[in-house]
């Protein structure tokens, strides 16, 4: 039941409305893996982190079922490092400093440990850097799941959409998917972004739910309405983290499980924005992942008499 995640390892420093959170430990990779964790073992994580990344994060994450064979520690130089500011709708937010350090020049390396891992995802990188992990893997994994962003669909498209031809799973949000397709229709754009290569299709909405697209086939799933968000940032890995999570612990990649681990992916996401971080995601508990899956369920639910 392997599954290799490759991303960001980094540190984050956020203000929302709700307060600041100083300098804490971020990444898509970190997200995923922890919120992953909760339902499958080993993840391989395959990131690059810099000395002054805490030692006690990487324990924690060991102590979570995440090898790290694949991990590069560079000596003497620091962490990606993020700081970002969000509006009062918590949908938008503006970056304040970005210094990519270790990861300008980043060459994931594939451990002989993590080869046959039968899931794969690859979180948001250079195409370049995803492209280099597909070449060195020696058996295709069962299902391969990929997340992009507007930069590289702006920077690097034709590297992008020669990804975009090896994978089974795109992740993307509205406003990319519509970028990607040059459609404003979501229903149009998904149409287009899966003639590109992808079996499947998922358009992330934010607090407004998400979108699974397959063949003829939609799914919509809902975000789970919250008292307070504090913090958005990582739900999106943290909901990716679920998604594959689930598949990989059923090995079951048909559209009718993939539509459970949407769901999945949904109530995990709807931990991750409840506290600074990855702090909310660390504490949760098993039967507060089944109790959260119930209030889905139930949000979803019911009955209807045809007239």
């Amino acid at each position: 039941m392997s599954l290799t995640v490759v991303g960001t390892m980094a540190f984050d420093e956020i203000e929302t409305p709700f307060g600041k959170s100083g300098k804490i430990i971020g990444g898509s990779a970190t997200y995923i893996a922890w919120a992953a964790s909760n339902f499958v073992k080993p993840i391989n994580q395959v990131s690059v982190i810099g000395e002054d990344f805490p030692d006690s994060e990487l324990k924690a994450l060991t102590a979570k079922g995440v090898a790290l064979d694949g991990v590069q520690v560079k000596k003497g130089e620091k962490s990606f490092y993020w700081s970002g500011k969000y509006h009062m709708d918590m949908n938008t937010r503006d970056s304040l400093a970005t210094e990519l350090n270790v990861l300008a020049d980043f060459q994931p390396v594939i451990p002989e440990s993590y080869q046959g891992s039968e899931f794969l995802i690859l979180g948001n990188l250079t195409p370049q850097v995803q492209m280099s992990v597909l070449d060195q893997m020696k058996v295709r994994p069962k299902l391969i799941v990929m997340d992009t962003m507007n930069f590289w669909m702006e920077v690097a498209l034709d590297d992008l959409l020669k990804v975009l031809k090896r994978v089974d799973v795109l992740m993307v949000n509205d406003g990319e998917a519509r970028q990607l397709s040059g459609e404003y229709s979501l229903v149009k754009a998904a149409r287009k972004i899966l003639s590109m290569g992808p079996r499947y299709l998922i358009i992330k909405k934010g607090e407004h739910g998400a979108l699974l697209f397959f063949e003829n086939h939609v799914f919509f799933a809902p975000a789970m309405p919250l008292d307070d968000v504090y913090d958005p940032t990582g739900a999106g890995d943290t909901f990716a983290g679920g998604f594959i999570g689930h598949l990989a612990k059923t090995k079951d990649i048909s559209f009718e499980n993939m539509k459970t681990a949407i769901i999945v992916g949904s109530a995990m996401a709807s931990f991750c924005v409840e506290k600074f971080g990855t702090e909310r995601i660390r504490e949760i508990s098993h039967e507060d992942i089944a109790a959260r899956l119930e209030q889905f369920v139930q949000l979803v639910n019911f009955d209807i008499d045809l007239v």
